[in-house]
C-alpha cells in the first residue's frame, strides 16, 4: 500500500528534523543532564504520546481544517517561529547557556516530566508542520486507504524520532561532561545550536507553502 520510496522519503525527513535542534531536543537534553537518564526517558515518554496525538489527528484528517482555514495554519507557523526565536535568544544572548550546561533545576516528579514532554512536543512547530504539510505529500490516494497510509508513514517517523531522541537522552550526560571540560567546544556548540534554531525560525516564518491534505 505504501511505496518503499514514500517510506524512505518520510524516514529521511524525520531523521533531518530530529537531528535539527528544536524544543524537544532542548527539553530532553536539559532534563537528562540535570536530573538523570531516568527523568529524560520519562520525559521522552511524554514526547512519544505527543507524536501519537499528531498521528491520530493526521489519520482522522484534521489537517483538512488547516487547508480550509489558511489563517489558522499561518498562525501556527508564526507562533512556532516566535517560540524557536525565543529559544535561540536564550542560548545566544550574553550569558546564555547551552542545553548541555548543567543548571540548578529543581527535580520534577514523573507526572510533571511526562506532562512537560507531552506539552513541549505538542507545541513543537517542526512536528506540527511535519504532520500538517509534509506527511500528506507522501500519501498516494491511488494506492489505497489514505488513513492507513498516514498511519504507516507516521509510525515510521515516530520510530526514528524516538530512537534518535532516546540516544540523545542516554548520551546527554556524557556530552555535557565533555563540553564542561572544553569551554571552547561548549561555546561553539552553543552558537551552532542557537544559530540553527534562529535559522529554522526564519525559514518557517517566511515559508509561503500551504497546508496539504491527501484526498481519497
Amino acid at each position: 500500500m505504501v511505496t518503499v520510496g514514500a517510506l524512505v522519503g518520510i524516514a529521511l525527513v524525520a531523521l533531518g528534523l530530529v537531528l535539527t535542534p528544536g524544543p524537544n531536543m532542548v527539553y530532553l537534553v536539559s532534563r537528562s543532564v540535570t536530573q538523570g537518564r531516568r527523568a529524560g526517558l520519562v520525559s521522552l515518554l511524554g514526547v512519544a504520546v505527543g507524536f501519537l496525538v499528531y498521528l491520530a489527528a493526521a489519520v482522522a484528517g484534521i489537517a483538512t481544517v488547516f487547508v480550509l482555514v489558511p489563517p489558522l495554519y499561518t498562525a501556527v507557523k508564526l507562533g512556532g517561529a516566535a517560540y524557536l526565536l525565543w529559544l535561540a535568544w536564550r542560548i545566544l544572548r550574553p550569558g546564555g547557556r547551552s542545553a548541555f550546561t548543567p543548571a540548578a533545576l529543581p527535580p520534577d516528579r514523573p507526572r510533571r516530566l511526562f506532562t512537560m514532554g507531552l506539552v513541549t512536543n505538542l507545541l513543537n512547530p517542526k512536528i506540527a508542520i511535519l504532520y500538517v504539510s509534509l506527511l500528506p505529500q507522501f500519501v498516494d490516494p491511488a494506492r489505497g486507504h489514505v488513513a492507513v497510509q498516514s498511519l504507516l508513514l507516521g509510525l515510521t517517523q515516530i520510530g526514528i524520532a524516538l530512537t534518535v531522541n532516546g540516544l540523545i537522552v542516554l548520551t546527554a550526560g556524557t556530552v555535557s561532561a565533555f563540553l564542561t571540560r572544553r569551554p571552547a567546544w561548549a561555546r561553539a556548540q552553543r552558537y551552532v545550536m542557537g544559530t540553527v534554531l534562529a535559522g529554522l525560525a526564519v525559514r518557517i516564518a517566511v515559508d509561503r507553502s500551504r497546508a496539504a491534505v491527501a484526498t481519497p
